[in-house]
């Protein structure tokens, strides 16, 4: 029996879940359709970039993404914390960001004057759409519901287009947060649609593997990206690895980014039985095939949500807001 929402998603449990979400009938409307000869694979441009716009509004980190053919895959870490540190304004607008809000909201927005009964109502307002921002329900309708209109458009049709209702996993230790993690970045070679994890398109392992020139293209996504702009509101890279446990606050993945590619690209050799595809065992290990300087690339790592910044407002010809 299918159980509430509310009992499968608990911050007081894990903050992390993996979540699936599959097209209706599992069809490849992400996909090449050989039933009628069209290829699809341009909606998981889409759906790539819708994560990355929510991640930067919403309080909820992206671990890793995999977006196929006919489903998608998400590791994800809910982070109430950061949606406390958000002012009323703040939480205002990450909401227009999505929404028009209310109509107080709006006249709020547009510094009109107002009563002391609506400056309350509009402090109900604040509070509910922060209850929404660091929801994993409203994350999914946010994700799913613009995905699917997108399509029917395209298609010009009307009806579902995803199967139901996303699923959700709770990862409740370290080891069941990697496992899940490698098995999202690993579907691309699992499902024959890649050799290799660096080779995999529209997954998390890629753009760690090569964020900047990943990050580069991203940007380039301009209608994706203008609703973020509107407010000045940074893009939010992927959950950074920490490596080591240490005597501070980590709010990261504790485990090493270079040791995690390792174990993706080790797992990916195993051959499975339920599975189509493999990593090739003649090829040699990923980080001497990526031909990386280790030092280098530490460094450019432990950097990259500065670096991440410094490329998306240089690609921003937007003026900054002012008072």
């Amino acid at each position: 029996m299918a159980q509430p929402r509310k009992q499968l998603v608990s911050i007081d449990d894990t903050a992390f879940y993996n979540i699936t979400t599959r097209c209706v009938r599992r069809s490849f409307l992400c996909g090449y359709d050989k039933f009628n000869g069209k290829s699809y694979e341009h909606r998981r441009s889409w759906i790539e970039q819708r994560i990355r716009l929510l991640s930067s509004i919403f309080a909820i980190d992206i671990c890793a993404y995999a977006v196929m053919s006919n489903h998608l895959h998400l590791v994800i870490k809910l982070n109430p914390e950061e949606a406390a540190q958000w002012s009323a304004k703040e939480v205002l607008e990450r909401w227009c960001c999505l929404f028009k809000g209310a109509p107080i909201v709006q006249r709020y927005m547009a510094r009109e004057e107002l009563s002391k009964a609506e400056r309350e109502a509009v402090s109900d307002c604040i509070e509910r759409y922060q209850k929404r921002l660091k929801s994993l329900s409203w994350f999914m309708k946010c994700l799913n519901e613009p995905i699917a209109r997108q399509a029917n458009k395209e298609d010009n049709c009307t009806g579902h287009f995803w199967e139901s209702r996303f699923k959700s996993q709770a990862l409740l230790t370290e080891q069941a947060l990697l496992s899940a993690m490698a098995y999202v970045d690993l579907n691309p070679v699992r499902a024959c649609m890649a050799d290799t994890p660096e080779t995999s398109e529209y997954t998390s392992i890629k753009e760690r593997i090569n964020p900047i020139f990943n990050l580069g293209e991203a940007v380039k996504q301009q209608t994706t990206l203008q609703s973020i702009r509107q407010f000045d509101l940074p893009l939010k890279p992927l959950l950074n690895f920490e490596g080591s446990l240490k005597n501070i606050e980590q709010s990261g993945i504790i485990f090493g980014l270079a040791d995690y590619i390792d174990l993706v690209d080790w797992t990916g050799r195993a051959i499975r039985d339920d599975k189509r595809g493999a990593i090739a065992t003649h090829l040699p290990p990923i980080l001497d095939r990526l031909n990386i300087d280790i030092d280098a690339w530490l460094l450019q790592t432990q950097h990259f949500e500065r670096e991440y910044q410094a490329l998306f407002a240089k690609h921003s010809q937007r003026p900054k807001r002012t008072a």
